[in-house]
């Protein structure tokens, strides 16, 4: 089995936690929320639109974590919150990790965060009880590598090509090799992101991984007004090439055998 970690920017419309809903509906694994922020160097044009769009309803770090909270009653998938260390830093670590755990999130994804300076991040996230999910990148050295995959908890997220994320005709060639030089120096669960684009790119990576996260694919649908019902069966058609099952837990992807 594959994991399947769709995204969604939080706050980006009024109904933006139905797609929440929509994705778990679909098979969703765990669902990953961004956290929008005015520099997103890491995001291509999609999720800089998405970002743009949420900010400019007046979309916070405590707005969506307040609307998550009412529907947490509704949610049975874990959900992961991707942000840039420009939040984290300005709230403190420690506050911003104990504001995720309140709100029920069970990941934080911080892309902009060197493994040389995520000590006070990791620390915080692990008394929090959430999993740091680090990032590592084709061009990674073998010896960083095995300082990244050291740190924090839960899967590694392993970026398929080098450059911003966005929707690619084709899977980066490099995602399978990145994959199997992860796997090789540990035995957390891997999952292949960016660029995943297609059901038939997210069976390609799940061969190669554990799993994979879909997000400017599905945040260009939204963009272009698709509701959380047309978004479900985007989102199944993923879940369906990945043979996703109900039965395979956020523990398995994250590790997590507790």
């Amino acid at each position: 089995m594959t994991a399947l970690v769709p995204y969604v920017t939080g706050g980006i419309s009024a109904d933006w936690t139905d797609y929440l809903l929509a994705y778990q509906e679909a098979g969703a694994t765990a669902i990953e929320i961004g956290l929008p922020f005015s520099d997103p160097m890491l995001d291509g044009v999609t999720i800089q639109q998405a970002s743009d769009r949420a900010l400019s309803r007046g979309a916070t770090v405590v707005s969506i974590l307040q609307d998550l909270d009412r529907v947490r009653g509704r949610l049975r998938v874990p959900l992961i919150v991707m942000t840039y260390a420009n939040l984290v830093f300005h709230r403190t670590p420690e506050g911003f990790c104990r504001e995720l755990a309140d709100a029920g999130i069970s990941g934080l994804i911080v892309p902009d965060l060197p493994v040389d300076e995520a000590k006070p991040v990791a620390r915080a996230a692990a008394e929090a009880g959430i999993d740091l999910i680090p990032l590592v990148a084709p061009v990674t050295p073998d010896d960083r590598l095995e300082q990244i995959a050291a740190l924090g908890s839960g899967y590694i997220y392993a970026v398929s090509v080098m450059g911003t994320t966005g929707e690619r005709a084709t899977l980066g060639s490099s995602a399978a090799g990145l994959a199997a030089r992860v796997k090789a120096v540990t035995d957390r669960p891997v999952l292949i992101g960016f660029g995943v684009s297609s059901p038939e790119q997210a069976a390609e990576a799940g061969r190669a991984g554990d799993g994979v996260v879909v997000a400017s694919a599905l945040m260009r649908r939204v963009l272009d007004g698709a509701t959380p019902a047309e978004i479900r069966e985007t989102v199944a058609g993923f879940a369906a090439a990945l043979e996703v099952s109900a039965d395979y837990a956020y523990a398995e992807v994250s590790g997590d055998r507790r």
